[in-house]
């Protein structure tokens, strides 16, 4: 008998196998993503769903594929691809495949995952075995897909998954060839963070009449993860995150950068001073990603420095501190870095550190956020030039990158992370 954990699973109609796999994953309550969604799915109608990462999404396509794939599974001696999810990191295709392996544990389904950086060897070969579901980055899709070993004209469901950053890495014509040769008669999921009018016009090419469903959306940010920023001068973010790293509470922290470059530094950087730190980007090979992600979870490295685009995918469960050296030029990515934190409920802080170039994309931030960020003042590295580089200006910032008075009351606080009216 199914344990009473998984009633409110239960309720969405699940079968005994996907809820008993629930129960041992130690989920009791869907999310509001997999609560609504599901039964979209199970009825077999296309989803368009706007949701962002660490909302429970891939539960909400990955627990419905495998009951559809059951209930209409045929007779046919060798498996057939019955259904493709492409997402853009390696990363990702990796958590959903994990994902299908945990949920799908009591079932004859199996899955493999197609992406680039390693050899293709292994891939072929699970290919030629036969599998039900494709998880796979475009790239080695279509590459394998071109010399024979890959064929899609027996895929039912179709998921595309974080569209809106396929976008930003110029997937579009990678989804638009496969689009070509995935059968017209199919059951389609689209998800997305964001909703700009490019993602609407994919998803039109993509769907059939579909339902929608939008939870969290991208401009509020998880309430209970606490948000602070650092003024400091660029040639000082160094120290300062030395001086940050001082804190014992900071057991583990992910640190973003916008570039690989910029992610290397920062690991030699800690390591320099005996921080044990990795990096991961898409410069590294899949081996040594893995083994830094590893790592990190096992808690054997400290810091993980990321990229935003590797960073995709990374889910680490008590992930408490999330350290933006550099501002994200792109306001919805902060929401996106700051969102590896403060997962299922639990507590996360979330660290800024802005120089003057970059007040700019902090405005934008808040503007997104709705709220402004607090700022900690009472560290020793505080910002020193206020006027930024022309390069701001030249991004189409105009004047709202310049810097505003600078004076505050002294009022007292408590500790580093303490809190005091923003200012610019």
């Amino acid at each position: 008998m199914q344990p009473m954990t998984s009633t409110n699973f239960k309720s969405l109609h699940l079968i005994e196998p996907l809820l008993l796999a629930l129960f041992e994953e130690g989920y009791t309550t869907p999310t509001p993503i997999q609560a609504q969604s599901i039964p979209i799915v199970l009825e077999g109608k296309d989803l368009l769903g706007c949701a962002q990462t660490g909302t429970g999404k891939t539960a909400a396509f990955t627990l419905p594929i495998l009951q559809l794939l059951l209930q209409n599974a045929g007779n046919e001696k060798r498996k057939k691809i019955r259904s493709l999810i492409v997402t853009p990191t390696r990363e990702l295709a990796i958590q959903i495949a994990e994902s299908f392996n945990a949920y799908g544990r009591h079932t004859p389904l199996n899955c493999t995952v197609i992406f680039g950086g390693v050899a293709q060897g292994p891939q072929v070969t699970a290919l030629r075995n036969g599998v039900d579901v494709v998880i796979a980055t475009p790239g080695r899709l279509l590459d394998l897909m071109n010399q024979g070993h890959i064929s899609l004209r027996e895929v039912e469901i179709f998921v595309l998954d974080e569209a809106d950053r396929m976008l930003d890495m110029g997937f579009v014509n990678d989804v638009k060839k496969l689009l070509a040769v995935l059968p017209k008669k199919r059951q389609s999921l689209f998800f997305s963070a964001t909703m700009p009018p490019e993602i609407v016009t994919l998803a039109s090419t993509i769907l059939f009449h579909p339902q929608k469903v939008t939870v969290t959306p991208v401009s509020s940010t998880v309430e209970i993860i606490e948000q602070s920023v650092y003024f400091v001068d660029k040639n000082n973010k160094n120290a300062l995150l030395i001086d940050v790293l001082k804190n014992p509470a900071i057991k583990t922290a992910l640190v973003f950068t916008r570039t690989k470059h910029g992610a290397d530094k920062v690991v030699n950087l800690l390591l320099k001073y005996n921080i044990k730190a990795e990096a991961i980007h898409g410069n590294k090979s899949q081996n040594a990603r893995q083994r830094a992600l590893s790592n990190f979870k096992e808690q054997s490295t400290r810091i993980l420095v990321a990229t935003d685009i590797a960073a995709r995918g990374i889910d680490v469960d008590n992930l408490a501190f999330v350290i933006n050296f550099e501002i994200p030029n792109i306001a919805e990515t902060y929401v996106h870095r700051i969102g590896r934190t403060g997962r299922a409920g639990a507590n996360g802080t979330a660290i800024s550190f802005c120089d003057a170039e970059e007040k700019a994309f902090l405005k934008d931030i808040e503007k997104l956020i709705a709220k402004p960020i607090p700022v900690i003042d009472n560290h020793p590295y505080p910002l020193m030039n206020h006027n930024p580089v022309k390069t701001v200006q030249q991004q189409g910032r105009g004047n709202s990158g310049h810097a505003r008075s600078n004076s505050r009351g002294n009022a007292p606080q408590k500790n580093r992370f303490s809190r005091s009216k923003p200012r610019y």
